[in-house]
């Protein structure tokens, strides 16, 4: 558990990183400088060993510059300002002071010969220098992606853990991986806490879906099938004409009854076992949609030309497809007027074409004695959904003179 919130903790992090940065290059400085000074005072102490008994001193003062070295007496006599100079050629320091005397100025001459490393010593400091400051600044990069993992590391638990999740088949193993009381009491306890009970609102509605589809599928196809058989006794004993019609419309009621109920259990299954990746013919399945539709063709002198030019393979759900097709059958046949043919299905390798001719001033004339219970919207959006799910293609193109519907898969 963590006392401290993710801002807090971040925060913290970051200027523990910046302190001990701070700290690692103050003591690598300080320690550059001492190590200057020891150099300095060796080098002038040794340089002195060296010309014992005689020993020189390195600072001299002079208040004209006749007295200067004749290297800098040119310099001297163009009064220069007050201030210190180095001349690297004669390896001089000069300070230029304010006095009293007639020339108003004295020199303080350092003579740092045989003090000042060398050249060649010089780079090898330099790299030494260079060393130090990159290995620092390794350590303190790895130290800040540490510190900052270590800060972080409750949001990489709960991003693992949610990327290990498959929300199709959620068990209790993986309700106890996101439980909040993991996280503690901070913004990713409250990230767990939301995520736990999207979990769960998902899992009691994948459960009610199972339910309902499975109670559905029973409860409503059972009475579709007692009509059925009623219906092929009914017409097994002597009817009327009258009788006769009557039937055939409550038959073709309880097709189109049966069909519905079977679009929207479709479309409300949220997992079918796998059948999405089902290899299937296409044509045994077209076929059956137009013997089922082709009642709506009675009374009408529309003819139906098939033209299949494959054996065409489709991948999906066979009931899916065979739904989608029963659609498009059906608006084709239902909004098809006498006189208006003919109806052509059209079959390739992966595409479907039902395309049927319109007129005008016949829909105008039918529109006033007949209404359909099938529009193009209800039908046509319900095989829109469809092929969505089964990765499907659907389009419908309509014009003056005839309606195409292409599925292609």
């Amino acid at each position: 558990m963590y006392r401290h919130s993710l801002r807090t903790r971040v925060a913290i992090a970051f200027a523990v990183c910046v302190a001990v940065l701070s700290v690692v290059w103050g003591f690598a400085f300080f320690a550059a400088i001492r190590l200057s000074e020891d150099r300095v005072l060796t080098q002038q102490l040794q340089h002195a060993a060296e010309n014992y008994p005689s020993l020189t001193t390195n600072l001299r003062g002079y208040e004209e510059a006749d007295s200067l070295p004749v290297s800098l007496r040119e310099w001297a006599r163009a009064n220069p300002a007050e201030g210190l100079y180095e001349f690297d050629a004669e390896e001089l320091h000069v300070a230029v002071i304010p006095t009293n005397n007639e020339q108003g100025t004295a020199f303080v001459v350092f003579d740092v010969a045989g003090i000042e490393a060398a050249s060649s010593e010089d780079w090898w400091l330099l790299l030494v220098i260079s060393g130090v400051v990159g290995t620092l600044g390794v350590l303190g990069f790895g130290l800040g992606v540490l510190v900052m993992r270590r800060a972080v590391a409750p949001v990489t638990q709960l991003a693992k853990v949610v990327a290990a999740i498959d929300p199709e088949q959620l068990s209790g193993e993986d309700h106890k991986r996101i439980a909040s009381s993991r996280f503690g009491d901070d913004e990713v306890g409250l990230l767990a806490e939301t995520i736990e009970k999207t979990l769960e609102r998902i899992s009691a509605f994948v459960e009610r879906e199972r339910y309902f589809t499975g109670s559905a599928s029973h409860e409503l196809r059972t009475p579709i099938t007692v009509i059925m058989g009623a219906l092929e006794l009914l017409e097994q004993s002597d009817l009327s004409a009258t009788d006769e019609k009557t039937i055939a419309r409550v038959r073709c009621a309880t097709f189109e009854m049966k069909a519905t109920i079977e679009m929207f259990l479709c479309l409300a299954r949220e997992t079918d076992d796998g059948l999405y990746d089902e290899q299937f013919f296409v044509m045994p399945l077209v076929s059956q949609a137009i013997d089922q539709q082709r009642h709506l063709l009675n009374g009408k002198c529309v003819d139906v030309e098939i033209d299949d030019l494959s054996k065409p393979v489709a991948c999906g759900h066979s009931q899916a497809f065979s739904i989608a097709v029963n659609n498009l059958v059906r608006n084709a046949f239902e909004h098809t007027l006498e006189g208006q043919g003919p109806i052509t299905i059209h079959v390739k390798e992966h595409e479907l074409f039902v395309t049927n001719q319109v007129s005008n001033e016949a829909n105008e004339e039918h529109a006033a004695t007949h209404t359909s219970s099938h529009g193009y919207g209800l039908g046509l959006g319900i095989v829109q959904r469809l092929c969505e799910r089964n990765r499907w293609s659907f389009s419908l193109h309509a014009d003056e003179a005839c309606v195409a519907a292409r599925l292609s898969w």
